[in-house]
């Protein structure tokens, strides 16, 4: 999965239903919202609710840290 994937518009937590935020090289959807990372295995996300894996404090700072830094760069571009 890239960024340029048009999937990505359309997927969303399966909890809150929120927007997914895609983290790469690490292949995963992280909703910043309820701290969940979702894997990405084989090129399909794994969006069942159990899949969702919390993320600690630190964690989460990181990858917030990380979407800002993306948003920034697309926005320039």
């Amino acid at each position: 999965m890239t960024p340029e994937d048009p999937l990505l518009t359309i997927l969303a937590c399966p909890l809150d239903k929120g927007p997914l935020h895609l983290l790469t090289p690490e292949e995963v959807l992280y909703n910043p919202r309820l701290r969940l990372r979702y894997p990405i295995l084989e090129g399909i996300p794994q969006l069942l609710p159990s899949s969702g894996e919390q993320v600690a404090d630190e964690e989460h700072e990181r990858l917030l840290m990380r979407i800002e830094t993306a948003e920034e760069a697309t926005d320039a571009s």
